[in-house]
């Protein structure tokens, strides 16, 4: 694609009037109302957390915080943009084996997964958290401390959730917490942006690996518990056409004619049809093409996102979307006094299924259980994350925070304050051990 020239975004469009909060920049979340907990999860969550080895690991977390926070800080200094999280990925092995995990190994696209076999291994359980960060290479990842504050780049969007992962195999490894079920801790890539959960959905097309249960960490806090899917279509859409000089080739066709044609088709029937049905939003968030104000331009683009937990409404605002397009190129070709016609090339650059998991389904209510256990609120949402995968393919799954407090997600200013981050990791535990049994 020729990014010549870029336009400002064209601003998010949404219907309706819910409140919305955030696991990550660009993961939108709402909040529902919280449930109560089966008595027959929450006695089990009491149980596990009474033993003496899940007790000493409660009391290691917070003896590991000095040690989890070298780990952020040393992580987040990689840096890990979309489709390059190599470097990362090598660093976060070597960390996992050193922690010590059975075996680590790095898949095909670049996955790092660590095997802690279980007892068994009827069942495996998933633990994971992703690489890749939203922030080109050439960003500056240092971390800068300020009191207790710590600012970078991705320092909480998903690099805690890496901290995290290895803390609770640290954890396990030093007071001998052995399980039913072989548990996988994972370093996943392509979460971000136009990376598609590649890394997840590489997970589930590997032959031989059977996944039981899926724990994914993303954002922060200890509280959420995401069991909803929220789809997306993303579309790089291009107008091409012969170009040529404003006046001497003027009655060409225009690819920007076209493109603003598209967006205003699109934008017109797309906030009528959100207005009604299940929440679907739309957003044209980049434009870009031509090369000089006496051009016309021989390329121009757009890049669309849309979104929406019912399938049925992710379908259809996608066909308003190739409607209006082909429209735009209909019209602009019938303007046209000489030369070639315009054409249009269509690309999925995204494509994020839905999918949810019953509030009242086991791996849910534990999570309920354990988030009360800890002495917080649960509070139940639907995300986009790479929890979406599991869901799609019907295998239980959820996200939950990596714990702390923060803000500035996908932003230069990112931060993240260590404020009892502990209490995720206990939460975390207890779900593991109620997913994978504690032997």
């Amino acid at each position: 694609m020729n990014q010549l020239v870029r336009i400002g975004a064209m601003g998010v469009l949404m219907a309706g009037t819910i409140s919305i909060q955030s696991i990550a920049q660009g993961t939108a979340s709402t909040k529902e109302a919280p449930v109560q907990a089966d008595k027959r999860y929450t006695q089990e969550i009491q149980t596990l957390a009474k033993q003496p080895r899940v007790q000493k690991a409660f009391q290691l977390f917070k003896e590991l915080d000095p040690w989890t926070m070298q780990n952020l800080i040393t992580l987040t200094e990689i840096p890990a943009p979309p489709f390059k999280e190599e470097v990362r990925g090598r660093k976060y092995a070597e960390m996992l084996r050193t922690a010590g995990a059975d075996s680590v190994w790095t898949d095909e696209v670049g996955n790092v997964i660590a095997k802690r076999r279980g007892k068994t291994g009827k069942k495996t359980v998933v633990l994971e958290a992703h690489l890749d960060t939203v922030f080109p290479e050439e960003t500056d990842v240092k971390v800068k401390q300020r009191g207790d504050t710590l600012r970078a780049p991705g320092i909480g969007d998903d690099t805690q959730g890496l901290a995290m992962v290895l803390t609770v195999l640290e954890a396990m490894e030093r007071t001998g917490i052995e399980t039913d079920a072989d548990v996988l801790f994972i370093g996943t890539v392509g979460e971000e942006g136009l990376g598609d959960l590649r890394g997840v959905k590489k997970l589930f097309d590997t032959p031989g690996l059977k996944i039981d249960s899926y724990i994914a960490i993303d954002g922060l806090g200890a509280s959420s518990i995401t069991h909803r899917g929220l789809g997306s279509h993303r579309y790089t859409i291009i107008f091409k056409g012969p170009g040529g000089h404003s006046s001497g080739a003027f009655g060409m066709v225009n690819p920007h004619g076209a493109l603003g044609r598209a967006i205003y088709y699109f934008t017109q029937e797309a906030d009528k049809f959100t207005r009604q049905g299940v929440r679907t939003t739309y957003n044209v968030g980049m434009v870009g093409g031509g090369t000089s104000v006496n051009a016309i331009p021989f390329e121009s683009w757009m890049q669309v996102d849309m979104r929406s937990e019912s399938p049925e409404q992710l379908a259809g605002i996608d066909k308003l979307l190739q409607d209006a397009v082909q429209r735009a190129v209909r019209e602009e070709n019938q303007m046209k006094r000489l030369g070639a016609d315009l054409t249009v090339e269509v690309k999925m650059v995204g494509d994020r299924p839905s999918g949810s998991l019953d509030q009242n389904h086991p791996l849910v209510q534990r999570a309920i259980a354990a988030t009360r256990q800890v002495e917080e609120e649960p509070a139940l949402r639907v995300g986009s994350t790479n929890a979406n995968i599991p869901f799609a393919k019907g295998v239980p799954g959820i996200t939950i925070g990596a714990g702390g407090k923060g803000g500035g997600a996908h932003a230069l200013d990112e931060w993240f304050i260590n404020d009892r981050a502990y209490l995720a990791m206990q939460r975390t535990l207890l779900i593991l051990l109620a997913e994978a049994g504690l032997r």
